[in-house]
């Protein structure tokens, strides 16, 4: 049940960040809006970790990535700002709790470059976490 908490924590914060913008949540039903921009959300599980042993304790680390696609021929500056917004939303440091596991955001998100891809110009964040679960 923790990878649940953590995802739940992590995506009711990226739903609550001020301007929304649609989003395309996994396995669920999306349609891209046209000539709108939109973000994916996904989470990447890493190997968990097991700093000590006789017990069932773990740190589950990730990455909570957020592809940000802006129409093409607009320019970068609203999708660099959408970057920069998640980024400081998602700051170092940051603790998410729910039903008991603490996600904390241990490095400051990784705003890439934009790239042109298909009709969409794209932008990755990706923001670093790990949970200790009990």
């Amino acid at each position: 049940m923790s990878n649940i908490a953590i995802r739940q924590v992590l995506e009711t914060k990226l739903a609550t960040i001020e301007p929304k913008l649609p989003t395309a949540w996994p396995n669920t039903e999306f349609s891209a809006p046209e000539g709108q921009p939109y973000q994916e959300a996904y989470l990447l599980w890493a190997k968990p970790e097991n700093p000590t042993m006789g017990d069932n304790h773990y740190r589950q680390r990730g990455v909570f990535q957020i592809t940000l696609r802006y129409p093409q021929g607009i320019g970068a500056a609203d999708a660099d700002l959408r970057g920069e917004l998640l980024r400081s939303e998602y700051h170092r440091g940051l603790s998410l709790t729910r039903n008991g596991v603490k996600t904390v955001i241990d490095e400051t998100p990784e705003v890439s470059e934009g790239r042109n891809v298909g009709e969409r110009y794209v932008v990755i964040v990706r923001i670093r976490f790990y949970a200790d679960v009990f």
